[in-house]
């Protein structure tokens, strides 16, 4: 995907207004410092911690609790917050792209057709798959200390097979979808506004495996070498579908390694 203009913004253009940049290359260093702290502004209240916060406590005023009557994280409520909270980011993310005059189709879909792209997908699962099993086993074995949760909390969400068809639901939408639509906002901004696209893509990967900190160091560095992964495939292809389709994939078999494999 890319953008036939990298002139300067005219005289008259806002100084805090992100004109639409190219796609490809990094902005010319005359950008304004106005124009890349709003798309730093941005980044950090994409980042979903901002979301989760500001969710998290309007549910806790309303009286959802997370804890169920069992003293146990209620599948029901990780389902909630995380399809509200999924909703809630992408809202904004659209609203920021359309706020600059950047179509969301051009930054998550590109030029490529949906099906083929889904088609390349497919196979990057078990491409990740791969990576993944390969990082943990290699991590295990050069630095067992990162091995820090010997028993993945996920687990203890699903009890039933109802269980089970919502979490798959939430790893879907709330991983694959959002994570992906996310991290090409993300690396866009990083792209043409704060340091290209090798630093988003350290940027978000550091930040998507602390994110799963709660499975462990090693889980978190798998983690975020899988968010490198899936980023350079949007980087290249310039859509979101692969990944998308690749993420979710991932966490599909998860669910299925947990229903499967004895605890």
């Amino acid at each position: 995907m890319s953008f036939d203009s990298r002139d300067e913004p005219p005289p008259d253009t806002p100084p805090a207004e992100l004109p639409p940049p190219d796609a490809s290359v990094e902005p010319p260093a005359s950008v304004s410092w106005a124009g890349r702290a709003v798309a730093l502004l941005e980044v950090l209240l994409c980042s979903d911690f901002p979301t989760q916060l500001a969710l998290g406590s309007t549910l806790a005023v309303l009286g959802y609790r997370p804890l169920d009557l069992n003293g146990e994280l209620s599948v029901g409520f990780v389902a909630v917050f995380s399809l509200l909270d999924t909703a809630l980011l992408i809202a904004l993310m659209l609203f920021f792209l359309r706020a600059h005059g950047e179509r969301p189709a051009d930054v998550f879909l590109g030029r490529q057709p949906v099906l083929p792209e889904a088609s390349v997908g497919v196979p990057l699962i078990f491409v990740a798959l791969g990576l993944g099993v390969a990082l943990l086993l290699t991590l295990r074995w050069l630095a067992p200390s990162l091995h820090t949760v010997e028993h993945n909390p996920l687990e203890d969400l699903i009890h039933r097979p109802r269980d089970a068809w919502l979490f798959a639901l939430v790893v879907v939408v709330a991983g694959g979808v959002r994570e992906e639509l996310q991290r090409a906002f993300l690396l866009r901004r990083f792209e043409q506004w704060l340091g290209g696209a090798r630093v988003g893509v350290v940027v978000a990967s550091l930040a998507f495996g602390a994110g799963h900190l709660l499975q462990g160091a090693d889980a978190a560095v798998a983690t975020g070498v899988l968010g490198a992964f899936w980023g350079v495939v949007y980087l290249r292809r310039r859509s979101v579908v692969a990944p998308m389709i690749s993420h979710s994939g991932f966490n599909l078999a998860q669910i299925a390694q947990i229903l499967l494999v004895p605890k």
